[in-house]
């Protein structure tokens, strides 16, 4: 799949990477970009996909949303109510499906992720992120907030002293820093993201999909209810894999002292 917007590729048969094509525009959202997005996720659960990798093309990873869409010298409420449905909705929307979808997704940041483009690395699994690039959520520079969920997830991830700081001030972040404060799996020399997503994938791809797919769950799960509710999830979620093949495999390799191989 390869439009004006993105492109999808197969490395391996069941690793999808998803290239945003729109470097000269800081590959901005639009809503022909967030359309192709979800065609290519409905393709990847079509197809079995065992992992995604996100990256971007030019200076940018993504730099959130395409601004020509509110340059309007005036907008009543109706037209801010038509932007939030037809537009911003469906950027949450889109970013909380990257979640939920039942394979690990990886943010490889080759440039600026700042904004919507922040937003969407926080709503990944894991984030590999260039020494030579910066993210962040300065939308306060603009009169504005990050209203996809950047403001929820940056403070689950780093707490909410470190969001205020970040949020307020508009901070472009670099490597080490999000590294400190726990939001990169790796810090890559600049053009290896990829291949650094590569080799994490070689690693999650010797783990059984399905635990890995109830485990995404029971995390997200496990941010919105309480304790108890939580383990309850995560006991039915194990209720779940008792049986089933990825089970028998990895029984099976245990007791015979092997490496499992689950398909």
């Amino acid at each position: 799949m390869e439009t004006e917007t993105l492109k999808l590729e197969w490395p391996e048969k069941d690793v999808a990477l998803l290239t945003l094509q729109r470097g000269k525009e800081m590959n901005t959202l639009t809503q022909a970009l967030l359309s192709e997005f979800n065609q290519a996720l409905d393709i990847m659960v079509e197809k079995g996909c065992r992992a995604l990798i996100i990256t971007g093309t030019g200076r940018a990873f993504c730099c959130g949303a395409h601004l020509d869409y509110f340059f309007e010298d005036q907008m009543d409420v109706d037209a801010r109510f038509r932007l939030r449905d037809d537009y911003l909705d469906l950027i949450a929307r889109l970013f909380d499906r990257l979640e939920v979808v039942p394979f690990p997704v990886i943010a490889a940041i080759n440039g600026y992720a700042l904004g919507g483009g922040c937003e969407m690395t926080l709503s990944c699994d894991f984030r590999i992120m260039s020494k030579e690039t910066r993210l962040g959520l300065p939308e306060v520079r603009l009169g504005a907030l990050a209203g996809a969920g950047g403001v929820q997830k940056l403070s689950r991830h780093v707490g909410r002293s470190k969001a205020m700081e970040w949020i307020l001030l508009g901070s472009h972040i670099d490597a080490e820093e999000a590294d400190r404060h726990g939001l990169l799996y790796k810090i890559s020399e600049p053009g290896e993201e990829v291949i650094d997503a590569l080799t994490l994938v070689q690693k999650l791809k010797e783990q059984s999909p399905l635990a890995i797919m109830q485990s995404k769950r029971a995390i997200l799960t496990c941010e919105d209810v309480d304790l108890r509710s939580a383990r309850r999830f995560g006991l039915e979620a194990l209720s779940m894999l008792i049986d089933s093949k990825d089970w028998a495999e990895g029984i099976a390799a245990f007791q015979a002292k092997r490496p499992p191989k689950f398909d």
